[in-house]
């Protein structure tokens, strides 16, 4: 984005709400107003972080989005948002990251433990073997540096590859508890569902995003 009459390009904060206006998005707002918030939001600040992606300090702010604005206003912009949508895909790729940086031990557990069944999604995530918290961590960060730094498609599939490991590792965690503890399996089993729809939806997102059709 250009600074008004060519002045000099200082680094800011990402784009944020008026602290009013994140307060009433949950509530009883129009859903053409809410789906233009969300659509305007996620649209500046991708080209925001795409402009200045030469600027890693602005790329590690945006990666940290959530943890400097709290996830509660993100999800006032953008997680009522269909999965087709570039507001969408972000929400989805932001909570990724959220669950990953809060807990990387599980998450690489899950991953450690979806690995031999998953190897081409693994390939495409770009873990490093072994996963372990650090490594996942990493990973969370690099795919979302990409959405600003690369090419938006790769970032969302990468994305998606990420999902499918964990998904699969869900699943065999859920029937290794399934003797012991049918509800914990139960559990497992709807989250590695989730995942799975999770990892559709980015492919669906990265899909449009190489026809132009992605907003």
């Amino acid at each position: 984005m250009s600074t008004p009459d060519g002045a000099a390009r200082r680094p800011r904060r990402p784009a944020r709400l008026d602290q009013q206006q994140a307060e009433e998005l949950p509530g009883g707002i129009d859903p053409a107003v809410r789906s233009e918030v969300a659509h305007t939001t996620a649209g500046a600040i991708v080209h925001r972080g795409r402009d200045g992606a030469a600027d890693p300090e602005l790329v590690a702010r945006l990666v940290r989005l959530v943890e400097a604005e709290g996830l509660d206003v993100v999800a006032a912009m953008w997680a009522d948002s269909p999965s087709g949508t570039l507001p969408g895909a972000l929400w989805r790729l932001y909570v990724l990251r959220e669950w990953v940086r809060r807990d990387p031990r599980t998450v690489a557990e899950r991953y450690r433990l979806g690995l031999a069944a998953a190897p081409v999604h693994d390939a495409v995530a770009g873990v490093v073997s072994p996963p372990g918290p650090d490594e996942v961590r990493e990973v969370a960060d690099a795919v979302l540096s990409g959405v600003y730094t690369g090419d938006l498609d790769v970032a969302l599939e990468r994305g998606a590859a990420f999902c499918r490991v964990l998904a699969t590792g869900a699943a065999f965690d859920a029937d290794y508890l399934e003797s012991s503890d049918e509800r914990g399996a139960h559990r497992l089993t709807l989250g590695a569902s989730s995942l799975v729809r999770t990892a559709e939806d980015l492919e669906e997102a990265a899909a449009l995003w190489r026809a132009g059709r992605l907003d």
